[in-house]
Order: structure tokens, then C-alpha cells, then sequence
């Protein structure tokens, strides 16, 4: 605080007044789409998907952008990356009057997307200017520029009327640009840059502003904004459409009744933020979470008819929210969303007043993306139950899990405070006997276990770890099966009635790799927080929802595509589960094993897409469930499939893993890791190139996994292709499975570099045999391509609990021998599960590519010769940091030299 003694009063006004009205003209920018977006759409004639993407693509941007915006904004000082952050964003919305095509609008409302970005940019500069207890009241009057969401919504339209939309673009940007000029003139550097610049303090670095990005807390706020403003944008874009569908009412009315909304979501921030410095902010979350959780229960019950057998005779009454409750109920909601939203932000600059900027942009970013993807869910909801209340269950539910999380926090934090006698009882004194380890047979929790000390091992610590390894296995092989179950089903939508599009049926071959791919990020944590036999369990029975989700939907012809995009989504629950899968097992086996347990895991494990491409062919043209599974479906050709059991085959094997997960596995105590203790991975080097190595690796085997059944039958319809195409992934999994040897023997990088060279002829291979229209080259090309990722896979993990055991002891000398033992073990873990959560993007980037080829060139040689040049570059990268003699960093398999910033 230091900083502000010398600040006048003057100063912090201008700066909070100036600062709220660039923030409101800003908002305003934001949700132009939501005005001019009709008139746009119905000039190009676009259809309600493409005109959706127009509308969400400003939200989206400036959702991502917030984050990178609130670090320059600490880095360079707010003023200056306001009015450029202002500048561009008028320009881009001035270059809407130029665009005459939809991609020429889709790349100007990325430029308008900036204008959300603002909010984080605000948050540092109005923050640095006010002490901590006043720092809610100010950033709550900030805040309250939500509101430029309602000035679009009721000047706009006038504007159009008189000038068209093109006028509103012109204005909206001339407005814009001339708040930049006023904001740079009649304000000044806030005080916390310019006491950088007197004392010559150094800027701080990108990585500096992301450490506290490594908190729980950071994540845990985010979820709170996620709801307080993600769900005020959503609601904001949703309703009127929900009263016009539900009370019938005209678009004038449901319009002023949503700006009601958004109102009371607005402007009474600055009153939340003023009862936050007042009361405090967790106070005023429980009133938020509480109130909106009784709310938005009365929302969420739809109209329902009873009728009572009574003794007189059947009674009938119904319920139902008429449409001034219903506006009253939002209104109300909307106040307190307010009020969340304003004490979110009390918290940030108390708990990180040198990070504010990174911090704010961060959670800031996770909210704003709530405005794009509740909307979308708000929809699949509608579409699936029918049931228009369906989106206020949903916000109930997001609300409900926030407020315990936001409750259990606290409660910890007080028995931290009394001691840890209290952590010591069970939860219900009827659990008493389960916690005395005495009475189990087999305890779930070995408080005992040193795979390295070889009496142990042979005594005890090889039959735990062989039965957790085994169980692990045939988890993740069912789990590699609902993952790629895709690959085969999209293949088959056309022949039963379905009639989507070939970009269609790419996107839902890719999808699930997208999803799969972004649950690794956070299954890769999980493990060291909740244990590995329990987030076992709880991931294996996730798979349940899309196998159960698949075999419902296929049935009916009439089934929405969006629901299938959906469950594509759902699939990748599958995905994730290898990343906690590999970082539990291990921890169990000593590091003289730990390189073939991990291969035979993971090898064996990506069984599941080999033994998918073989089963589900095969029970799809057989009625296995008979009648409980449903009837079959006519095929063009006149014959039958039961499709559904695609889904439905894996429900009772994914039911006994579950069981087998909760019974078999146990959880290792030196595993448990919080994640910040974790989050040191993003600091490595090696943790970022291994992501690279490891994309070049698995991330072909999976891609060419979920993409090569329909490029082949795409290719050589001739051909029927499907009863082939599971060699590929047998082929690629039984590599990996059964080569460590190989990297052992003659070192992982060295086995590397050779892996990318062999895939990049290969893929040279396939190019060649495609100019040929061969099927069989192109057929063989592919299997020497799935046999190098196989080879490739093993010996780039191998190389990475070398390498973290060669640098944590020279970084760490400090630590003791089993200190640096159990460092380098969770290190290890966490780097493996993240470099495969990367890896994992290949599922979805492999068939995109495909599809995005094959749209614009009419094949797919574009995509393989893009995969040649990631080859090459992945070979250098091997070559230049861990295998050239005299290199950066040469890694053998005696270990490395390794220089490491």
C-alpha cells in the first residue's frame, strides 16, 4: 500500500469513472452481434449452426484473450494496454462494413471478441489505484459495465432502423475509438507501474504472473465465476428465447424482460462490492450461492398436472411459474448473481495483489467461456428431455457444487485452525470399525511400500503391484474402447438413414480425441489428490454414459446431430482415463520395472481400440441383447444391423471393472500430491518437449486410430476395409508393449530418432500408394506407421523418469535420498500423464485434418504431407536436445547430462 500514499482522490476517480465507462462502451462492443447478428444472417442466408458460431465467436475470443490481456496489463500497466486493447478492437468492428463473406465476419468478430477481453485489463488498472478494503466497492462500480450489454440491446435497434446495421458497426467502433483518445488523455499510469519505474524494478516475466495459476484457489474462484457470470451471459443470450417459446409472448416483451435481467446483473455490482468490503466477500458468496439455489429450484420445476386418488374421488391441480413470477424470480437472481460477482473480485487483489492481472484474467476467462458453452448445453438439454426448465436444473446443479465446495474449503481451513484432532474421526461415528486398518484383510491404503527395497518387493510389493497393475489394464482397455468406439459407429450412421455430411461424420470422428485429450489435462492431477483406487473407479464407471448414451441414440434416424456431437464429447471420458492410469501405476513398481509395468499398461491397454474394431463389427449384425437392447436397423442395401450394441456391448464389462477397481486396487500414501506441489512440471523444459515427442508418438497412434477406418473406406469404397482396420491399433499396441526392451538396450532418444525417421518414410509411403490408388501399399504403409508409434511410444516414457532423476537431484540438492526419490517419483508421474493429455490432441487433429484435406483439395495428401514436416521437426528436436553427441542434452541409457535452466 505503500504506492497509494501519494495518490490524490482526484486520481482514483478519474480512473474509476473513465475506467467503468471504457469498460461499459466496451461490453457494449461485445454483444453487437446479438443486434446486427439477425440482419447478417439473414443477408448471407446462413443457416442457425453458422449463425450460432458468428454469435459465440466474440464471446469465445474474448473469453481466451482475458487472461494474456490481464498479464501484459501488470506487465506494461493498464493505460496503455486499455487504449490499444481499445483501438484494435474499434478497428475490427469498423472492418464488419467491409466484410462480404461469412469467413470475412467469423475473422472480424475475433478482432470484436477483444472488446470482453477488457474486463481483465480493468480489474489490475482500477485495483492498483485503491487499498484492500476499499478494492471491492471500487471494482464492484467497475464491474457494473456489464450493463453495456443492455445499452446494445435497447439503442441498437433504433440505430439499425435508421442507418442499418453497417450504421450500428460504425458508431459502435467511432465510439470506441474516440473512449481510447479520452481514456489516454484524462488518465494516468496507475500507481503501482510507476513505482516499478522509480525504483527501476524489472517487469515481471510471463512465468512469474502464472505461478499463482498453480493454486486450487485460483481454480476454485473460476468455478464461482463460472456461475455469477457465465451463467449471466448465457441467461442473458437464452432467454428471450425462453419466454418467447414458453409464455408465447412477443419479441418486444421477452426482450425487455431479459434486459431486466441483465440489469439487475448488472448494475447492482457496485452495491455487492461495497457489501463485500463491509461484510466480507465469503458472506456475501453464501448469500449468492444460497439464494440462487433456492431460486433457481423454483425455476427448474417445470409445469406438472397431479392427480390425487382421494377418498371422494380423483383431485386434480397442477403447478406452473406464471410470467411475472417468472420475471420477479430472474430479476431476483439476478441481483444476487450481482453480488457474486462483485465478491469474487474482492477476493483476487487480496489473496494475490502482485498477480492481480493474471490472476483476474484467468477467472475471468473460465467465466466468459460459461457465456459460450452453457448456451450450447442449454440446447443439447432441450433436445434431449424436451424439458425447457432443463437449463435452470442445470445452473442448480452448477450452483449446488460450488457452494460445497465453497463450504468443505472453509470447514478445512477451521479444523486446520484447531488441530488435526479432529481429521482424526470418522465422518459418522457408525464408520468407526472402517477406519481400524486391523480388521481388513487387505487394506485399500498400503501405509507401508518401498518397491526399492528388494525384500519388500519379493516378499510383498510385486503381488500388490501385479494385481493393481492388471486391474489398471482392463480398466483402460475398456476405456480405449468407448474412446475410439467412434471410429467404427460413424462409419455405419449413413447405411441406417442417417444423413450427415462427410465434414459431419469427420468432426465426430475427431471430437471424442478432443474431449479425451482435454480430460487428460485434468485427469493427470487426480490421481495424487483423490488416490488411485478411487478416481479409478469413479472414470471407469463414467464410461457408462456415453456406451449407454450411444446405443439409445443410434436407433432413431430422427435423432438430433447435435446430440451425437454430444456424445462424441462424452467418449472422451475415455481418453482421459490413460493419463490417471499411467501416473497411478507408477508409483507402484520400483524404477528398475517401472519402464515395462508402464509399457504393458499402456500397450496392453491400447488393446481396446484393436479389440473395438474387431467386436463391433461383428455383435452389430447379431441381435445380442435381444429384445432389451431394441430392434434392428434397415441398411440401404436391404439387410439388418443392430447398431445400438455398439454402445451396449461395453455396460457389463465397464460394470465388473468398476467393481473389480473399488475391490482390488489400493491407494499408496507417498502418492498423494496437491496440485500445486504437482504444477512444478510446467516450469521443466523437458516437460514441454516431451509433450512434443510424445504428440509425434501416441498422438499418430490415436489419431491414425480414430481417423484411418474412415479415411480407408473414404479412399476405396471398394474396399470392404472395416474387417482390416483393427491390425493397425493391435500392430501399434503390441509394439509398445513388447519393445522397451529396446529402448533399455540402446537408449530411448537414439530409439527415437530412428521411430521418426521410420514414420516419416512410411507417410512418404502412403503418399506414394495413394498416386497409385493401391490399397494394399496404402494399407501396409498404415501398418508401419501404427508398429514405429507403437516402438516410439515406449521409448520416449522411458526416457522421462531418467531424465526427472537426473536434474531433480541437482536442482534439489538439499533433499534427502527418500525425500528425492519421492520427489522424482510424483514429478515423473505428473509429466507422464500431462505429456499424454497433449499427446492426446492427435485423436482430434488426425481425422480433422483428414476432413479439413479432403474438403478443400478433394483429398487427404495435404494432411500427410503437414504430418512429414511435424515428423522432421520432431526428429530434430530429438536429435538437437536429447541424442547428438555433444548436444544440448544427450540422454543414454546410463542416464543424461542434461543443462537445465
Amino acid at each position: 500500500m505503500a504506492d497509494l500514499l501519494s495518490v490524490n482522490r482526484s486520481d482514483q476517480q478519474r480512473a474509476l469513472g473513465f475506467g467503468t465507462a471504457a469498460f461499459t462502451l466496451c461490453f457494449s462492443v461485445w454483444t453487437i452481434f446479438a443486434i446486427i447478428g439477425v440482419e447478417i444472417q439473414r443477408e448471407l442466408g446462413l443457416s442457425e449452426s453458422e449463425f450460432g458460431l458468428l454469435v459465440a465467436t466474440p464471446v469465445l475470443t474474448g473469453s481466451l484473450t482475458r487472461l494474456f490481456l490481464g498479464i501484459w496489463s501488470e506487465q506494461l500497466g493498464g493505460r496503455v494496454v486499455f487504449v490499444c486493447q481499445m483501438l484494435l478492437t474499434a478497428l475490427a468492428t469498423w472492418m464488419l462494413t467491409y466484410a462480404t463473406t461469412y469467413p470475412m465476419f467469423l475473422l472480424a468478430a475475433l478482432g470484436v471478441g477483444l472488446a470482453g477481453g477488457s474486463f481483465a485489463i480493468g480489474v489490475s488498472y482500477v485495483s492498483h489505484w485503491y487499498p484492500k478494503e476499499r478494492q471491492g466497492t471500487a471494482l464492484g462500480i467497475f464491474g457494473a459495465g456489464n450493463v453495456g450489454a443492455a445499452i446494445t440491446k435497447f439503442v441498437a435497434p433504433f440505430v439499425m432502423v435508421a442507418f442499418g446495421w453497417q450504421g450500428v458497426a460504425e458508431v459502435w467502433a467511432g465510439a470506441l475509438a474516440l473512449m481510447a483518445v479520452i481514456f489516454w488523455i484524462f488518465t494516468k499510469d496507475d500507481p503501482h507501474v510507476v513505482a516499478r519505474r522509480q525504483g527501476n524494478t524489472p517487469t515481471p516475466s510471463f512465468r512469474e504472473q502464472l505461478a499463482p495459476l498453480r493454486n486450487l484457489q485460483v481454480w476454485r474462484f473460476s468455478l464461482y465465476y463460472f456461475f455469477v457470470f457465465g451463467a449471466f451471459v448465457a441467461l442473458a443470450l437464452w432467454l428471450p428465447h425462453y419466454l418467447i417459446d414458453v409464455y408465447h409472448v412477443d419479441i418486444e416483451t421477452a426482450g425487455m424482460a431479459a434486459a431486466a435481467f441483465s440489469l439487475s446483473a448488472s448494475l447492482f455490482r457496485a452495491y455487492g462490492g461495497n457489501l463485500s468490503d463491509r461484510r466480507g466477500a465469503r458472506t456475501v458468496m453464501y448469500w449468492t450461492f444460497g439464494f440462487s439455489m433456492l431460486l433457481l429450484l423454483m425455476l427448474s420445476y417445470p409445469p406438472t398436472e397431479y392427480t390425487i386418488h382421494g377418498a371422494r374421488g380423483p383431485i386434480h391441480f397442477e403447478t406452473q411459474m406464471d410470467f411475472a413470477p417468472f420475471v420477479i424470480a430472474i430479476f431476483v437472481l439476478g441481483f444476487f448473481m450481482s453480488l457474486g460477482k462483485a465478491a469474487v473480485f474482492k477476493h483476487i487483489p487480496v489473496y494475490y495483489p502482485d498477480n492481480v492481472g493474471a490472476v483476474g484474467g484467468l477467472v475471468g476467462m473460465v467465466g466468459g467461456l460459461g457465456g459460450f458453452v452453457l448456451p450450447i448445453t442449454f440446447g443439447a438439454l432441450l433436445d434431449l428431455t424436451g424439458i425447457y426448465t432443463s437449463c435452470f436444473a442445470l445452473l442448480f446443479l452448477l450452483v449446488g457444487t460450488a457452494l460445497v465446495w465453497m463450504h468443505l474449503s472453509v470447514r478445512q481451513m477451521e479444523r486446520a485452525a484447531q488441530g488435526t484432532a479432529l481429521d482424526q474421526l470418522p465422518q459418522l461415528p457408525e464408520m468407526q470399525p472402517v477406519h481400524i486398518p486391523e480388521i481388513h484383510s487387505r487394506p485399500a491404503v498400503l501405509d507401508k511400500w518401498h518397491p526399492e527395497d528388494a525384500e519388500f518387493w519379493a516378499s510383498t510389493g510385486k503381488r500388490i503391484a501385479t494385481r493393481n497393475l492388471w486391474i489398471s489394464i482392463v480398466c483402460l482397455l475398456f476405456a480405449f474402447s468407448v474412446w475410439m468406439v467412434w471410429s467404427v459407429v460413424v462409419a455405419k450412421l449413413p447405411l441406417i438413414g442417417f444423413g450427415f455430411s462427410s465434414e459431419q461424420l469427420f468432426w465426430l470422428a475427431a471430437l471424442p480425441g478432443l474431449s479425451g485429450a482435454t480430460f487428460r489435462i485434468f485427469y493427470s492431477f487426480m490421481v495424487p489428490i483423490f488416490g488411485g483406487r478411487l478416481w479409478t473407479t469413479v472414470s471407469t464407471a463414467l464410461l457408462l454414459l456415453p456406451a449407454y448414451g450411444i446405443g439409445y441414440a443410434v436407433q432413431n434416424p430422427e435423432t438430433p446431430y447435435f446430440i451425437f456431437l454430444v456424445l462424441a464429447l462424452l467418449c472422451g471420458f475415455g481418453g482421459g482415463n490413460f493419463a490417471s492410469s499411467m501416473a497411478n501405476i507408477g508409483f507402484f513398481f520400483p524404477k528398475a520395472e517401472k519402464g515395462a509395468a508402464l509399457g504393458k499398461n499402456a500397450g496392453l491397454g491400447n488393446l481396446g481400440v484393436s479389440v473395438m474394431q474387431f467386436l463391433v463389427p461383428i455383435v452389430i449384425t447379431t441381435g445380442v441383447f435381444g429384445a432389451l437392447a431394441g430392434g434392428p436397423q434397415q441398411i440401404t442395401d436391404g439387410g439388418e444391423i443392430w447398431l445400438q450394441n455398439a454402445g451396449f456391448i461395453w455396460v457389463p464389462f465397464i460394470g465388473a471393472a468398476t467393481i473389480a477397481a473399488w475391490l482390488g486396487m489400493n491407494d499408496i500414501p507417498d502418492a498423494k500430491a496437491s496440485f500445486a506441489e504437482q504444477a512444478v512440471i510446467f516450469q521443466r523444459r523437458d516437460n514441454w518437449l516431451m509433450c512434443l515427442l510424445y504428440t509425434g508418438t501416441f498422438g499418430s497412434f490415436i489419431g491414425f486410430s480414430a481417423g484411418f477406418p474412415l479415411l480407408a473406406q473414404n479412399q476405396f469404397p471398394e474396399v470392404n476395409s472395416l474387417q482390416f482396420v483393427f491390425l493397425g491399433p493391435l500392430i501399434g499396441a503390441l509394439s509398445r508393449a513388447w519393445t522397451g526392451w529396446v529402448a533399455d538396450k540402446y537408449g530411448g532418444a537414439r530409439v527415437t530418432v530412428w521411430v521418426f525417421a521410420g514414420m516419416i518414410a512410411a507417410a512418404l509411403g502412403v503418399l506414394f500408394f495413394l498416386s497409385l490408388a493401391s490399397f494394399w501399399g496404402f494399407f501396409a504403409m498404415f501398418m508401419a506407421l501404427f508398429f514405429f508409434t507403437g516402438v516410439g511410444n515406449a521409448s520416449t516414457f522411458q526416457m522421462i523418469p531418467n531424465i526427472v532423476g537426473d536434474y531433480v537431484p541437482r536442482m534439489m540438492p538439499d533433499l534427502g535420498k527418500e525425500q528425492a526419490r519421492r520427489h522424482v517419483e510424483r514429478e515423473s508421474a505428473a509429466i507422464t500423464a500431462f505429456t499424454s493429455a497433449i499427446a492426446a490432441y492427435g485423436a482430434f487433429f488426425i481425422p480433422k485434418s483428414y476432413g479439413t484435406s479432403i474438403g478443400i483439395t478433394g483429398g487427404p495428401e495435404a494432411a500427410l504431407w503437414g504430418f512429414v514436416v511435424f515428423y522432421g521437426v520432431c526428429l530434430m528436436v530429438t536429435w538437437v536436445f536429447y541424442s547428438r553427441k555433444g548436444g544440448v542434452a544427450r540422454y543414454r541409457t546410463t542416464g543424461i547430462r542434461h543443462a537445465h535452466f
